[in-house]
């Protein structure tokens, strides 16, 4: 077992208080965006490090697959459903807890503008507005998905520990006995 090992109710505690702080975040600052942001036009925040730029995206990351969004839609909801009914639940170890946490924040942050937002429901455009250099725009969800998907691979393939807390060397120990 790892040394950060919770009884499931502090998992889902800690999951739970992630995924809507982070969600909390994302819907607040993309009404600001639509609310304070004429789009096209940039507003330096950190000089030409980051600027705020409110596009609508019809796709993913590059706006690819701007005609396909029903499939992100579709892809979203198939994954959020699979992480909240079956990793979830098994859920023991406090990392995976924050992991987990951000990335269905993300998930759903993107979702609901898929199934809120012109054009038209499943169809929706995401609202982007942080700008990096030589990187796509983005929103406060796409940091969720991105840092929660790094966290899980530090964790998972580098500690070797599984989202129940079991060390995935005990896991095969345990298996080959």
């Amino acid at each position: 077992m790892s040394d950060s090992v919770l009884s499931r109710r502090s998992a889902w505690t800690r999951f739970t208080l992630v995924a809507v702080v982070a969600l909390a975040l994302d819907v607040i600052t993309k009404i600001a965006a639509v609310a304070y942001l004429t789009p096209a036009t940039p507003v330096p925040l950190l000089g030409d490090l980051l600027r705020l730029y409110l596009i609508r995206n019809p796709g993913a990351a590059f706006s690819i697959g701007e005609g396909a969004t029903w499939i992100f839609t579709l892809l979203a909801v198939g994954v959020l459903a699979f992480l909240l009914i079956v990793v979830v639940p098994k859920l023991r170890h406090g990392g995976w807890a924050i992991a987990l946490g951000l990335v269905v924040a993300g998930i759903t942050g993107n979702l609901i503008d898929r199934l809120t937002r012109p054009p038209g429901f499943a169809r929706g455009h995401v609202i982007d507005f942080l700008q990096l250099p030589y990187w796509p725009i983005f929103n406060i969800a796409d940091m969720c998905v991105v840092f929660g998907a790094i966290a899980i691979m530090f964790l998972w393939l580098i500690k070797g520990i599984g989202h129940d807390g079991v060390l995935e060397k005990d896991r095969e120990k345990a298996a080959t006995s």
